[in-house]
Formats: C-alpha cells, sequence, structure tokens
C-alpha cells in the first residue's frame, strides 16, 4: 500500500478517535522522547571520540595532537557536510529562531541527523563549543517534521519546536523544570494552560529517556555544603556586575570574530585559518579542549590544580595567585576558541562554553575575595563558582530565570535561590542595556526578524508581506500625455491611484491621484500638453520590499497617515500595500496566533 494512502487512512482515524488536544499531548510526549534520544545519541558519540583521542593519543603519545585534532576534526565535518550531507548544516538555537520567524517553523529533513553527524566531531575533536545547540536543533528539526508530517498548523509547530528545546535540554542536564523555563524564555512561548502541558510532558519523556540510558550521572554532580550567608550579599551582588561584564565581552567577541570570519569569502580559508588558530590555543591551553565540564567539576569540588596541570609555562600551582592569573586567562580566551571553532566551519553551541567562563570567573572573583586581605569571613568558592555559571549565563542568554532555576536543579536544591537571583539579575539588567539581543537573537534582532513576547510585535513578524501587495494598479509612464493617462489608465481602472515608472528600466518615479487629474482631465485642450512627470507627486513613503519589515511598514503607515503607499524591488515598481488589507491581514494573524 502507498505510504500516502496509509498516512491519510491514520490522518482519518487520528480525526474520528482522537481530539486535536490530545494528539498535541502525544506528540509533545514523542518529540520529548525523539529529543532526549537525540541528546544521548550526541553525548555519547562525542565523549567517545574524546576518550578516545585524549585518552590515548595524547596520555601515551605525544601533547602534540592537541594542535592536530581541532585540525582534523574540522576537515571530517567540512567533508561530511559537502560531500554526504551536500547542505549547510543549521546547528545553533539561533536557526531554530530563524525557522520559526521566517520559515512558518518549517526545517528542512537533513537537519534531524546532520547536527549528529557533525557536532560529536566537532567537540570530540577539540572544538571548544558545546552540544546543547545541535541537541536543540536536531530535536527541533524531528519536531517540525513530525509537524508536517501531521499537517499540523503554525502555531502547533512553533509549541512543539518548543518542546523539543524543552526536551533536549532535560534530556542533558537532567533539569526538567530549567528546560521548561528555557523554552519559554528564549522561543518566547506564551506560559498558558495550552502550552503547558505539553512542555511538561516533552520534559518528562525527554529526562526518563535521560536516565534509562545514563543511570544516575548527571555533568555536574555536586551538592551544596555551605549555606548562604546574608553577609555575602554585597559579594553576590559584585559577582552579578562581573558576571554582566563577562557577558559583554563574550558578546562582542562572538560577534566580531563571526564578522572576520564572514569576511572570509572561502570555506577553505576559514577552515584553514580557524583551524590553526584553534590548534595553537589548545596546543598552549588544553583545557580549551571540548566542552570543559571536567575543569567545571574540578572547580566545584575545589581543587583547580588539576585543571590547571598542563599549563605550557609549568608555572607553580602552589601560589594562589599564579592559580587565579591562570583562571583569569581560561575566561579570556575560552570564547575566542569557541568563536573561532564556528567561524571555521565547526558545528555546536555556546551553551557549555557560557556555563565553563561564568564557573571561572565565580571561582576567580572568590579567590581574590578571599585571599586579597581585606574581609575576614571567606565566601564559599564552591557557592560563587556555581552562582558564576548562572550569572554569566543570565547575561550572554537574556534568560535569567532559566539560569536560576538551571543551577538550582543541578544543585539538588533551593539553599542557593536568593543569590542566584541576586546574581542573574544584576547580570541580566546591565548586559540587557549594553546589549540588547543575546548571542542566540543579535542577527535576527538587527533584521528586525525576532519573535518576542511583545504580541504586536510577534504577529508583525509572522505576517508575509507578499501577502498583502496588490498588483491591480495600472501604471503611467513618465512621458503619457494626459490624453493617455484618461485614456488608458483612468477609464480602465478601478482605483484612484497611479504609480508613474520610468518607461525603460521600470523605476517608480511618483504617484498620481486622482483628485489630481479632477481640474484638467476635462479639458481636452490640455490633452497632447501636459504630461505625467509634471502632474505626479512625490508618494509619502516608499516601501522597499527587501529591506522594510512589517513593524517598519506600519510606522511608515502611521506617520504618512497614507491609505496607500508603493511598493518597490531595487527601485522597480512592484505594486501597493493599503492600509485597509494590512490591517485585516494582521487581524487574521492575530486570531490564529491567540486561538
Amino acid at each position: 500500500m502507498p505510504k500516502h494512502t496509509i498516512l491519510k487512512q491514520i490522518l482519518i482515524w487520528r480525526a474520528k478517535h482522537i481530539s486535536d488536544k490530545q494528539f498535541i499531548f502525544i506528540l509533545s510526549a514523542l518529540v520529548g522522547f525523539t529529543s532526549g534520544v537525540g541528546a544521548v545519541i550526541l553525548k555519547n558519540l562525542t565523549h567517545y571520540i574524546q576518550l578516545l583521542l585524549e585518552g590515548k593519543l595524547v596520555k601515551y603519545y605525544h601533547h602534540a595532537f592537541y594542535f592536530l585534532f581541532p585540525i582534523i576534526g574540522l576537515i571530517l565535518v567540512y567533508l561530511i557536510i559537502k560531500y554526504v550531507i551536500r547542505s549547510k548544516v543549521s546547528h545553533g538555537i539561533p536557526s531554530t529562531l530563524h525557522a520559526i520567524a521566517k520559515r512558518k517553523g518549517i526545517i528542512k529533513s537533513y537537519q534531524m541527523f546532520g547536527s549528529i553527524l557533525t557536532a560529536p566531531i566537532t567537540v570530540g575533536f577539540g572544538g571548544s563549543v558545546g552540544l546543547e545547540g545541535p541537541a536543540v536543533a536536531t530535536g527541533a528539526a524531528i519536531s517540525s517534521n513530525i509537524s508536517r508530517l501531521f499537517r499540523m498548523d503554525q502555531k502547533t509547530k512553533t509549541l512543539l519546536i518548543g518542546c523539543a528545546a524543552a526536551g533536549a535540554l532535560s534530556s542533558i542536564f537532567k533539569a526538567p523544570i530549567a528546560a521548561i523555563i528555557f523554552a519559554i524564555e528564549v522561543f518566547s512561548l506564551d506560559l498558558t494552560m495550552v502550552s503547558m502541558l505539553p512542555l511538561l510532558l516533552a520534559s518528562l519523556s525527554a529526562v526518563l529517556t535521560s536516565y534509562f540510558f545514563f543511570g544516575d550521572d548527571v555533568l555536574l554532580p555536586f551538592r551544596i555544603e555551605d549555606k548562604f550567608i546574608i553577609s555575602d550579599v554585597p559579594f553576590y551582588a559584585f559577582l552579578g556586575v562581573c558576571a554582566a561584564f563577562t557577558s559583554i565581552y563574550f558578546n562582542q567577541v562572538y560577534e566580531r570574530i563571526q564578522i572576520f570570519f564572514d569576511q572570509l569569502n572561502s570555506p577553505i580559508k576559514k577552515l584553514l585559518v580557524g583551524g590553526v588558530a584553534i590548534g595553537i590555543l589548545i596546543f598552549f591551553i588544553p583545557p580549551l579542549y571540548g566542552e570543559g565540564f571536567d575543569i567545571m567539576n574540578s572547580l566545584i569540588v575545589g581543587n583547580p590544580e588539576k585543571a590547571l596541570e598542563n599549563n605550557f609555562l609549568n608555572l607553580d600551582l602552589t601560589n594562589i595567585w599564579i592559580i587565579i592569573l591562570l583562571l583569569a586567562g581560561l575566561v579570556f580566551f575560552k570564547i575566542i576558541a569557541s568563536a573561532i571553532t564556528f567561524g571555521a566551519g565547526g558545528v555546536g553551541g555556546i551553551f557549555a562554553p557560557t556555563l565553563f567562563m561564568g564557573s571561572i570567573m565565580g571561582n576567580c572573583i572568590a579567590k581574590i575575595i578571599n585571599h586579597c586581605g581585606l574581609f575576614n569571613a571567606p565566601v564559599s568558592e564552591s557557592n560563587f563558582t556555581l552562582v558564576g555559571m548562572a550569572g554569566v549565563l543570565a547575561g550572554v542568554l537574556h534568560a535569567p530565570l532559566t539560569a536560576i532555576f538551571l543551577i538550582a536543579e543541578l544543585t539538588g536544591g533551593y539553599d542557593l535561590f536568593i543569590p542566584l537571583m541576586i546574581t542573574a539579575a544584576i547580570s541580566f539588567g546591565i548586559t540587557k542595556h549594553f546589549a540588547p539581543h543575546s548571542v542566540y537573537t543579535m542577527e535576527l534582532g538587527r533584521k528586525g526578524d525576532l519573535i518576542t513576547h511583545d504580541k504586536d510585535h510577534a504577529i508583525l513578524t509572522l505576517m508575509d508581506i507578499n501577502k498583502v501587495i496588490e498588483t491591480n494598479f495600472i501604471s503611467v509612464t513618465t512621458k503619457m500625455t494626459l490624453g493617455d493617462i484618461i485614456n488608458k489608465a483612468v477609464i480602465k481602472s478601478n482605483r484612484n491611484i497611479f504609480p508613474v515608472i520610468n518607461g525603460k528600466d521600470k523605476t517608480l518615479k511618483g504617484v498620481i491621484l486622482l483628485d489630481d487629474l479632477r481640474a484638467i482631465m476635462f479639458d481636452q485642450t490640455l490633452y497632447n500638453d501636459v504630461y505625467a512627470s509634471e502632474i505626479m507627486q512625490k508618494p509619502p513613503e516608499v516601501i522597499d520590499i527587501d529591506k522594510d519589515k512589517m513593524t517598519v511598514i506600519m510606522k511608515k503607515f502611521q506617520d504618512s497617515s497614507a491609505w496607500n503607499l508603493p511598493v518597490v524591488k531595487n527601485g522597480i515598481y512592484v505594486g501597493f500595500i493599503s492600509k485597509s488589507k494590512l490591517l485585516t491581514a494582521y487581524r487574521r494573524e492575530l486570531i490564529n496566533f491567540t486561538s
């Protein structure tokens, strides 16, 4: 029996026996399970590759492999993308946000396995990035294609993509509540009963999948021993300020390095420049290798010497200030290594580098406070390490609630809830002031394509400009006489506005309103003497289809008080957008968005 016939029968049976709400619940649990499996596969493959390379070759042969591994990994990723996948791999959360905003939640089917083939090689061979972004992208691609298979609408597709994100994070960190909050904060989902239960089901099925494969193992196995002391509040506030400036540094370096690599048009150039650069960094600073969770765990348990024992200068690790200096160096270079990995063509995410930088920054600040000699009571270095993670995560991702609940769940309790809130709030507030968009959303935000919790802005972003352009306007050329305008345009048109174009290249020169013609249209003595160029006027605003987003278009109507505005593409006349049709499309999208 043909596949489409089987699918049709399934859809008919589903429509008869299962309500739409129940079916969404079923799909959300399925999406959570598949996202969890995807995350498990990514983690296992990466750890196997890293154990094989770093554990055997580096340990028993030569330290120089630290230089070669990243280059070999990037070459393998390039070959897989070019000859196996044959399409660009969308491996991060920004690509998923772009699919929601500009592609109606549609993600190509090859993206379901693209990250699984490339991200473990990137990270396993030393790329200084994480696996959370690829895990979310993999789950999002699976959920998008499941939605298309069962012909879900765009709102349901977006919800299921959020379920996939929650499932991926829940599986990786075994933090189901933080995963749900992450989906709501980053993907701008509404926190309603309609969305809450699917997110819960997805997160739950994913975390159960993780427990089934990994047992009780967690990435950051730690339990709080040092209690929060009220006198430490100023120190946690200071930590929030430091986290904010670390986040701003993260954003700036990431963006500038991406711009640098974008200027290298050849992927071979990117690979060579980036591969050599990341190889040199990891050769001299081995802790930058891969995700860095081993380093974080060493800091949390109070053993920084283990993380720094391979420093290339063989510095004395019994001196606390040398340890602080080396830790500060890791904070400084981690984002450089991560951004270079991305620029060179590596596949990964920035979630793990953010945690890495936050943990080291927090540990470094605690050591400075404890050894500067200005304060009597020492602060808890392990607590500052954990809270530092939350601070930088809140600043870089613009997701303070995710940061708070993630660390709270990872530590198995809420004893650090107050310092987490203090540090995350201060970091987020300062970072938001200097960097309006997170690393995930900076590109979409600059283009005006970012969907946010602002309903009006979100609806305008989702609207398709091409669907509101009207083309049933009769155009005239600049050299047409008044008689030609009357006989060839006015008589034949049911509109009261006529675009004036250049007869050669069709560029828009102006518009003629019917009101402009009323005083002279019945004076036939002027039919051969008056030309379109003499009676046309400049339109109050012009809409550029390539540059203007719906938010800009709506503002142009508001500022000009016009009812019709001409649309151009590269200066060439395309049609008109009417305010009435635009508002009708807005109301229709509003009903779909809120139903």
